[in-house]
């Protein structure tokens, strides 16, 4: 593929964040897969053909042309809406969405994990001081009550 030479050099400047194990990855090293757009399948659902939509039982059919064209018009209509939309909403959409997954990260990182942090010591301290009440008050009732309740024997008298 040809780049650009502007393209590039923004493209070089780019950063992903990488996992720990990982060396970060330059966005020019990336390649965009541009045939196979989901590679996840995160949409099949909305995957929607023709015959899943407008299917004639038979003795109730159309004329061919009819139906031949309203095949037609489906495809055409469906693919140019979508691309009218994807034209006027995709960019500013994925940049909503960028912000909003952004904002997430943020709040992750800078709020959410410290304030969890913060519980998880607070949890500790706590189990610390419940545990050691437990066992300077509680355990030598327990015990003693053991001890009372050790002695009492059962026999079945059979007779």
């Amino acid at each position: 593929r040809h780049h650009t030479r502007q393209s590039k050099h923004i493209c070089d400047r780019s950063f992903i964040p990488a996992r720990k194990s990982k060396p970060p990855v330059i966005m020019s090293q990336m390649e965009l897969d541009m045939v196979n757009r989901d590679p996840n399948n995160l949409n099949d659902h909305v995957k929607v053909c023709f015959d899943e939509v407008i299917g004639e039982p038979d003795g109730a059919h159309a004329i061919a042309c009819v139906w031949a064209n309203s095949y037609f018009c489906f495809n055409c209509c469906k693919n140019c809406c979508y691309k009218l939309m994807t034209l006027f909403c995709g960019i500013p959409l994925a940049m909503c969405w960028g912000i909003q997954f952004a904002l997430i990260t943020f709040y992750h990182v800078w709020q959410i994990t410290p304030c969890m942090r913060t519980y998880m010591i607070q949890c500790g301290c706590m189990q610390k001081f419940y545990g050691t009440c437990l066992q300077c008050c509680m355990q030598p009732c327990f015990e003693a009550m053991s001890f009372i309740l050790s002695n009492i024997r059962v026999t079945n008298l059979s007779g």
